[in-house]
């Protein structure tokens, strides 16, 4: 796994910097419905990234505290899931 991301980091490095530093002038117009595309799709690659982000830290949260020995939960309260029903003002 750990491979394929190095390789997929390094073939897509060297295409976008040889896109910059070898690419031709090209004077075309660029629509403004086609920048709102490329806006939506790089917040959703930011949500996305974020989110994947806060799992992953999670997850080695749990794993570090699990090894030092820490209960999150130490200091919190508990309510019990107990319902209390009153019929005094059945008739």
């Amino acid at each position: 796994m750990k491979r394929i991301m190095k390789l997929t980091t390094i073939i897509g490095f060297v295409s976008i910097s040889s896109m910059l530093f070898f690419g031709r002038d090209v004077n075309a117009y660029i629509d403004p419905s086609v920048m709102t595309y490329v806006i939506q799709a790089v917040a959703g690659i930011v949500v996305a990234l974020g989110a994947g982000l806060g799992l992953y830290i999670r997850k080695v949260k749990k794993k570090v505290n699990d090894k030092l020995g820490i209960d999150e939960n130490r200091n919190k309260e508990v309510e019990s899931d107990e319902i209390i029903v009153s019929d005094t003002n059945v008739k």
